[in-house]
């Protein structure tokens, strides 16, 4: 984490405001809106409405997540995956719970900025001058040339245009907030919204009222992000910034319920404004302001686009050091720590944006498509640190109620939202789906691989190796050879090794070389160690890497060679004698072993499918090589079957 940004200043809040929100900031464009279409209005509806959006603040994003989950912090980090790498150990089961709660992050990602900046556009229709009627595409047009800029200025990195997000959040939380209360006395009634007894009473009273959780859950899909973002900005600032953000969501909210309160008590709001586009947030601007705040929102929305997007590289790339998603190019645009571009996300994630806009059009044909994936993470979340709890010794009953309030309140808030499946809700599960499948199919291949991996005592083979180092009738593969291995026992390590240097074709060299990568659960450790199993002959080194560390082991080892031979552990110097006569080092080379299903397998379906599929994203991702970060000019990439279930019987026999 930034320690610059651990610690809580006017900049580092501003900072903070322009990082976090942008997602649960933006959400008074729609949620009012989302509450009162298709639904009679009505004093409850109104003030119920308000009083579940400010009760779900308050327990949703307030208690469970700025209070409780930000406690669970990896060395400064947040997020599903980080607060999975703390507790993994505990259960084998709890990666599922990480896998969904990712992949619906994900999904959330490519809903986000279509619904945001196309509400945000939606805003021209309140001008009159320029005649936009409903379902006109200029507004769909708009959309998606947003869009495909801000997807298109990624690679180039967002450092730069990041230092303006946080003073123009801090401009938009205060329009949201002026705006609200110069509303707040047209009609004094809205206040009773503070009570939970008119939510108890909408969700009970009012005609299918426990239904309108699908769109009360909106005013608080973003608070997944306030730990995601966690590592950007600490603890402190998130807590003080949280208050500002707040105060400036309820009072716009209210400011919105008393506007419509008076409006409908007079008559001025039918059902055909509700269908022709109407929407509160707009309707209590004053008509002079109107084209200003349709930019501000645009920027603002812009903005949370831009945070969901720079949260999904984040996420997968933490997922690849966890060995949930195949591997991918990664690009570091500038030098600011955590900033990063993944080329294949960013175009997934702008196909299924630019998909989201042209299949739903409007932004409340989109609100039936948001907010359902985003609940499973939550309901993750909650699983994953009820076990960081427990890892802590938190008295047994504080646990239990935990579980018992926000189960009870996350269940409650699927099952609303599921009523919006059929409308395109389906479109989000989908996508999360699919998503999951991905981290499923890596993860479970990984296990039935394992059967397959044989690991053999390294001592065994010493004295062979001492031999063919020295056996010079066999020509000189390299004069280091160095091998990947992912033996955790410095004393064992794979037979594929064995076999490659012995028996395929025998590799001899002067050093032989072993290299292992141990991920660990705190994301920034860098450190290494080195084991001499025999001297200058066989060297073992492990790299200890935090889960968000860029795995570029050809520098490193670089850096560890150079390590070793300033403080003479390790003689590089070639040992041909005209080169060594010049001092001249020897030459190193690189043996990427990569697997492909042999057709010796005897696999049950469900696994041979699992295998295939495997197989195909391995093809379409990046080669081991490029994913552990090593030159192509210095690697062999060495192929050998991959037999997990091979044939037990055979039905063949030998005739005259």
């Amino acid at each position: 984490m930034n320690k610059s940004l651990s610690k809580v200043t006017p900049a580092s809040l501003l900072i903070a405001l322009g990082i976090i929100y942008g997602d649960i900031g933006t959400s008074p464009l729609y949620v009012l809106n989302s509450v009162i279409r298709d639904r009679p209005i009505n004093d409850l509806l109104i003030i119920g409405s308000l009083s579940c959006i400010i009760w779900t603040l308050t327990l949703q994003t307030t208690v469970k997540y700025v209070i409780l989950t930000l406690q669970a912090d990896n060395k400064g980090e947040g997020g599903i995956f980080s607060l999975f790498a703390l507790v993994r150990r505990r259960r084998k089961w709890l990666v599922f719970p990480a896998m969904v709660g990712g992949a619906a992050l994900l999904a959330d990602g490519i809903i986000t900025p279509p619904i945001s900046i196309t509400s945000a556009i939606e805003g021209l229709r309140q001008l009159p001058g320029l005649s936009i009627q409903e379902g006109d595409p200029i507004i769909v047009y708009i959309v998606l040339a947003i869009l495909t800029l801000l997807f298109f200025v990624q690679q180039f990195g967002t450092n730069f245009i990041g230092r303006f997000f946080g003073p123009i959040m801090f401009i938009w939380f205060s329009m949201l907030a002026v705006i609200g209360s110069s509303h707040l006395l047209d009609d004094i009634s809205i206040f009773r919204a503070f009570s939970p007894h008119y939510a108890i009473e909408l969700l009970t009273i009012y005609p299918k009222g426990f239904w309108i959780l699908g769109a009360i859950f909106l005013c608080t899909t973003g608070a997944e992000a306030l730990y995601s973002d966690l590592g950007h900005c600490g603890k402190k600032n998130i807590h003080i910034s949280w208050i500002f953000v707040k105060i400036c969501l309820i009072l716009n909210y209210l400011g919105q319920g008393a506007w419509l309160l008076a409006k409908h008590n007079h008559g001025l709001i039918t059902s055909e404004m509700i269908d022709g586009g109407f929407n509160p947030f707009y309707g209590v601007m004053p008509q002079w302001f109107k084209l200003a705040g349709i930019i501000i929102a645009t920027v603002a929305a812009i903005i949370a686009s831009q945070a969901l997007i720079s949260g999904s590289f984040t996420l997968i790339s933490e997922a690849l050091r966890l060995n949930l998603w195949p591997k991918m190019k990664i690009n570091y645009p500038s030098e600011e720590k955590g900033q990063l571009y993944i080329p294949g996300v960013n175009l997934l994630l702008f196909i299924g944006c630019t998909g989201i806009v042209l299949i739903f059009q409007k932004s409340s044909n989109m609100e039936a498509a948001y907010g359902l994936a985003i609940t499973m993470c939550m309901i993750s979340t909650s699983i994953l640190f009820a076990n960081y709890l427990v890892s802590h010794r938190v008295f047994p009953l504080w646990i239990y109620l935990y579980l018992v309030v926000y189960l009870t309140i996350e269940i409650s808030f699927l099952i609303a939202n599921l009523e919006k499946f059929p409308h395109g809700g389906y479109i989000t599960l989908l996508v999360g789906g699919g998503l999951f499948s991905v981290m499923y199919i890596w993860f479970r291949s990984r296990k039935i691989k394992n059967r397959y991996v044989e690991f053999v005592r390294l001592q065994h083979y010493i004295p062979l190796l001492k031999e063919l180092s020295q056996d010079e009738s066999i020509p000189k593969y390299a004069s280091h050879l160095v091998y990947m291995t992912s033996a955790n026992n410095p004393k064992e390590i794979e037979h594929k090794i064995i076999y490659s240097i012995l028996n395929k074709k025998p590799k001899r060299a002067d050093t032989y070389w072993l290299i292992h990568v141990d991920v660990l659960d705190d994301p920034y450790t860098s450190e290494y160690s080195v084991e001499h199993i025999m001297a200058d002959d066989i060297i073992r080194v492990e790299f200890r890497l935090g889960f968000r560390v860029e795995q570029r082991i050809h520098v490193m080892f670089k850096k560890v060679v150079q390590d070793l031979v300033a403080n003479k552990e390790v003689d590089i110097t070639s040992r041909y004698a005209s080169l060594e006569k010049n001092n001249i080092a020897g030459d190193f080379q690189f043996i990427v072993l990569e697997k492909y299903l042999s057709s010796d397998n005897e696999l049950p379906f469900i696994e041979r499918i699992i295998m295939k599929m495997y197989f195909w994203l391995k093809e379409i991702s990046l080669s081991e090589e490029r994913g552990f970060g090593l030159d192509p000019g210095f690697v062999t990439v060495e192929k050998f079957p991959l037999i997990v279930a091979p044939y037990s019987s055979l039905n063949l026999k030998r005739v005259q």
